[in-house]
């Protein structure tokens, strides 16, 4: 697989290029998160909700699937095999380990460049719950939500590491 332009090397690209980039080094970063961890570290819950750091990135898999399938293309989350809702799409199944989720993640985030790489920052994806969207906003929308997690992600890991306690970090 080629590897996508890092944020430096599109500085003087035109701005969906730009986003696009920022887009990947997010995406990497969530899935860099589960790097070194074992898989109960990877499952083990911090906080009230369902997140987990294996969870979040289970999560961008499925707002991938949301946002460059199901809108691109109107097929049904029934249809691409996703749940219906955000919520449920933080929860692990049994069989869910870092390299199955990692390497849906990293599949998932090739679909969504290829779906999109002949499309223009001004067309409009129709198959979206919200309605008719450019693909400019889509992507806008996708970084900002990526980042949240990221923050979410670091704060976890960070949470997962200081329990182990000095001499394991």
């Amino acid at each position: 697989m080629t590897q996508p332009p890092s944020a430096e090397d599109v500085v003087s690209a035109p701005a969906h290029l730009q986003v696009e980039a920022f887009i990947d080094e997010h995406r990497a970063a969530l899935r860099e998160a589960l790097e070194g961890l074992s898989e109960d570290e990877a499952r083990r819950s911090l906080v009230p909700s369902a997140t987990t750091l294996l969870g979040l990135v289970k999560h961008a898999t499925f707002v991938e699937k949301v946002w460059f399938d199901e809108a691109v293309t109107g097929r049904s989350r029934a249809e691409i095999g996703i749940p219906a809702t955000p919520d449920e799409s933080f929860v692990l199944d049994a069989d869910d380990t870092i390299a199955s989720i990692s390497r849906a993640h990293e599949q998932a985030c090739a679909a969504s460049r290829s779906a999109t790489d002949r499309l223009g920052p001004d067309d409009v994806l129709t198959g979206n719950r919200r309605g008719p969207l450019p693909l400019r906003w889509v992507r806008l929308h996708v970084l900002r939500e990526l980042a949240q997690h990221c923050g979410h992600a670091e704060i976890l890991r960070e949470q997962v590491l200081a329990a182990r306690g000095p001499a394991q970090r």
